[in-house]
């Protein structure tokens, strides 16, 4: 069983991926299990990224969805493996402009990933997955908070469906 942690860069996947561990959970973080294994494709210049093949990716993570235990794929672009549960996290644009530029995120890049936030770029990739979507806010949540919310999304418990989160009106200032 693969449960994939989702977001746009900066939302706390990895501090969030960090706390499972720490739990004795079993956590692929994406970023480094891709240099690792050799899956970066071409380098998008205008994008500041490199491209990665998912159907690579998928092909490459197969043993630990056979596996009789629970992994945790931790990054952007987990929404699009095959996986039994998504888990959007979601945050703020204005604190998500912060947490971007402390990482000094150019200006377009910031503002890219701000917008796709804005407009639920993820969160829409997720749902018409037709795997079951799980919504966090960690904006003002810290990383305890969320690990307490992924624990009630293991045991079916609380209500984390998709769609309570709105930045829609922040629209005008990034766009």
């Amino acid at each position: 069983m693969l449960i994939a942690i989702t977001g746009t860069p900066g939302t706390g996947k990895t501090e969030l991926g960090k706390k499972l561990g720490e739990s004795g959970r079993n956590v692929i973080f994406l970023n480094e299990f891709i240099k690792e294994n050799g899956l970066l494709d071409e380098y998008d210049e205008d994008r500041d990224s490199y491209d990665v093949d998912t159907d690579k990716l998928n092909e490459a993570l197969k043993e630990y969805r056979d596996a009789g235990t629970p992994y945790y794929a931790e990054g952007h672009l987990s929404h699009f493996l095959e996986s039994s549960k998504i888990i959007v996290l979601r945050c703020s644009p204005k604190v998500l402009a912060k947490r971007l530029e402390k990482r000094n995120y150019s200006e377009s890049k910031v503002k890219e990933n701000v917008q796709a936030e804005i407009l639920d770029v993820i969160l829409c990739e997720s749902v018409s997955s037709d795997i079951p979507v799980y919504e966090l806010d960690s904006t003002s949540r810290t990383v305890d908070e969320l690990f307490e919310s992924i624990i009630d999304i293991e045991k079916n418990q609380g209500d984390y469906r998709p769609g309570k989160v709105d930045w829609t009106g922040e629209m005008e200032e990034w766009f």
